[in-house]
């Protein structure tokens, strides 16, 4: 069931990212849900791990308005490092 809410959850994060960064109409679904996954994942790691502020916890502590709000933190960053490497090429 866990892999459930992690598709649903980097679905909802990534669509939001999408949205802030107005690359909504570029991306379908299977673009969001994997970019709200990955996000909500680089977003545990930098905020989490590295600088102990915060992060999407998804281990063990079940899910959070906070798992939301880090994962589309993540998910944004994610979007505008794809956007930058796409701008070098």
């Amino acid at each position: 069931m866990s892999w459930i809410v992690t598709i649903l959850v980097g679905a909802l994060c990534g669509w939001l990212a999408s949205i802030i960064m107005k690359t909504n109409a570029q991306q379908g679904a299977i673009a969001n849900i994997l970019i709200g996954i990955v996000g909500s994942l680089l977003a545990q790691a930098v905020f989490g791990n590295w600088l102990n502020i915060g992060g999407a916890d998804y281990a063990g502590n079940g899910f959070s308005f906070w798992s939301i709000v880090w994962g589309v933190v993540g998910s944004v960053v994610l979007i505008a490092l794809l956007k930058a490497l796409r701008i070098l090429r």
